[in-house]
């Protein structure tokens, strides 16, 4: 469950982390950041309440407060999924500005070398017309100097251009490279459907593992309290005990009739004890203890041993069966004549 509440955690911090980044964007004045920011977050942990208690309604099988948390669960959610989808994609674009602005530094190198390759195409093409009418010496040696001092310009320029230090491209910008390329979409287009999904993605991750805290947390009450009922029942039948051989058929009748009964009695007292077998069916017979070894091997005072030993029994006479979660249930014994 550790790993479970930190998986929770980080997925809840995340969540406010890229809420805070676009609601605090809103405006500049500290207090208004103050007040946005404790709005992104009272969203985002009113979410995932929200969520939490969707899960206990429906636990309790109230369906309709179930949907009544839902939809207001679904509301914060579309709430901050778009913060989300906004602090994501502003943190997104910060990132690519910063390589835009790198490369259109390469890209005006690039266009002013480009220009002067066309001005030495246009000084050769000159050059050849001066060949033509025979001008050699006087025009064509002043255009192979200009050409010289272009080419030196020229690459002047390519170092400049090379000098610039290279910004190394985001794991998550080369992913929207990538994206867009093999969608054969715009760099935007793949870098919001990026961001929504992933907005989405950290949104039912967060709120899967609220989802399973909030099982977890039910299953931990109902078993301690099937626990405190299965001690209660057997606290509760305890007390009759000291009962067990008071007849209620006597109930009623008349002083003679009880001493005439004396000698009857005397008669029955020297019979055998019961057997553990025995007095576990009696009392299972009359719910003085629930159908558990448990139960049995307490109410009886016996061991563990003689317990397993008398259920083993009971199956194989088909009073008691076994359910898939391993309990026992009491059948009964069948009534027969003699």
């Amino acid at each position: 469950m550790w790993t479970v509440y930190s998986f929770t955690g980080a997925a809840i911090l995340a969540s406010i982390i890229f809420s805070l980044l676009l609601f605090l964007s809103i405006d500049d004045d500290p207090l208004m950041k103050f007040l946005f920011g404790g709005l992104a977050v009272i969203f985002e942990l009113g979410k995932f309440f929200a969520w939490y208690e969707v899960g206990e309604r429906k636990a309790r099988r109230n369906y309709t407060g179930t949907l009544s948390a839902f939809t207001f669960y679904a509301v914060l959610a579309a709430i901050s999924i778009g913060g989300s989808i906004g602090g994501i994609n502003s943190a997104t674009n910060k990132a690519q500005s910063e390589v835009n602005v790198q490369k259109s530094k390469i890209n005006a190198f690039n266009m002013q070398i480009e220009a002067i390759e066309k001005q030495i195409d246009l000084n050769n093409v000159a050059a050849e017309k001066y060949i033509q009418m025979e001008r050699i010496a006087s025009g064509v040696a002043r255009i192979q100097k200009q050409n010289d001092e272009l080419r030196k310009q020229q690459q002047k320029l390519a170092m400049e251009r090379d000098s610039i230090p290279v910004v190394s491209q985001g794991s998550v910008l080369g992913l929207i490279d990538s994206l867009a390329e093999s969608l054969h979409v715009t760099p935007q287009a793949a870098q919001l459907g990026l961001v929504v999904f992933l907005s989405v993605l950290l949104d039912f991750f967060a709120a899967f593992f609220v989802g399973l805290i909030g099982e977890e947390n039910r299953f931990r009450h109902q078993y301690r309290h099937n626990k405190v009922l299965e001690m209660a029942g057997y606290n509760e039948f305890e007390q009759p005990k000291l009962l067990e051989h008071f007849d209620p058929s006597t109930i009623g009748t008349s002083e003679v009739n009880v001493h005439e009964q004396e000698p009857e009695e005397i008669i029955v007292e020297p019979e055998l004890p019961k057997t553990p077998y025995e007095l576990a069916i009696d009392a299972l017979s009359h719910n003085k203890v629930n159908c558990s070894k448990r139960a049995v091997s307490k109410f009886l005072n016996i061991s563990t041993d003689e317990v397993d030993s008398i259920f083993k029994q009971l199956l194989d006479e088909g009073i008691v069966s076994k359910k898939p979660n391993n309990h026992y249930q009491w059948h009964g014994l069948t009534t027969t004549t003699s």
